[in-house]
């Protein structure tokens, strides 16, 4: 039996889906890496199966997709948040954390979808203060806007309570997506026991991680058992559905994608 090859994000959202990840699939190899890297990973060939900002599923045109599993939020997510000093429709400058592909594609759907606006873009580098950029806007994504502030900036805005009030849907971030001809060897399974074993251990979780990212146990607790949503229902793929649509529509996504699921049926986008 060959190693598997599997990338996640180290994040605190991602930490109940790979929760002792070792001991349901011992002949996994783990790499932990930023989405928008996992991302050119996996289109590289290095790795089988990663966790993937959902754009970047979009953009491959060829990957298929484990059923149940996700990471999304119907409503305000706290990971996804847009600093900024003026209000949307003001917004002429805008910087995107770099780890970002989803987020960002999401906030030039708002921009341009819902406010009709459309600033230049400049990337922030993971290093970078975001409080040293000059842009009118900044985007955070992950345990990075979970610790910011930026007094400096008059609006806070969560992206994903944005999208929730907009369109009355979940918004999805990521999936774990599957390269063509890849026999996963049981590592799907794998990935959904993990899912469930790490659930039930969200309180763990929080409490070991949220020292390590100077965070309130209690918030982290919230944000994984509440606020976020590990699962891929109907609601969830109405939103991919819509989120695919609208993304198409303005040309940061190819036409003619469909969703399919490692080993099931596909699933046509309308």
């Amino acid at each position: 039996m060959r190693t598997i090859r599997v990338g996640a994000v180290n994040y605190l959202n991602t930490k109940p889906l790979i929760e002792d990840f070792r001991l349901f699939a011992p002949q996994a190899e783990l790499f932990l890496d930023y989405p928008s890297r996992l991302a050119d990973r996996l289109a590289a060939g290095e790795l089988d199966v990663a966790l993937i900002p959902v754009v970047e599923f979009f953009r491959a045109k060829n990957y298929t997709l484990i059923p149940d599993i996700a990471i999304a939020a119907d409503g305000p997510v706290l990971s996804v948040t847009l600093f900024s000093r003026v209000p949307w429709e003001k917004i002429q400058s805008i910087a995107l954390d770099e780890g970002s592909r989803t987020s960002a594609a999401l906030t030039q759907v708002l921009l341009r979808c819902r406010y009709g606006v459309n600033p230049t873009r400049v990337q922030l580098p993971v290093d970078v203060p975001a409080d040293d950029m000059a842009t009118d806007a900044v985007l955070l994504i992950g345990d990075r806007a979970m610790k910011a502030c930026l007094p400096g900036f008059d609006y806070a805005f969560d992206l994903s309570e944005e999208w929730k009030n907009w369109t009355g849907l979940p918004f999805v971030f990521a999936v774990w997506a599957v390269r063509p001809n890849i026999n996963l060897e049981g590592i799907d399974e794998a990935l959904k026991q993990a899912k469930i074993h790490g659930l039930k251990r969200a309180g763990i979780i929080a409490q070991r991680e949220a020292p390590l990212l100077g965070l309130d146990a209690g918030m982290c607790r919230r944000y994984l058992s509440n606020i976020l949503s590990f699962n891929l229902g109907p609601r969830e793929i109405a939103g991919l559905q819509k989120f695919y649509s609208l993304a198409c529509s303005i040309g940061l996504v190819p036409e003619g994608v469909n969703l399919e699921y490692y080993s099931t049926p596909r699933i046509h986008l309308v």
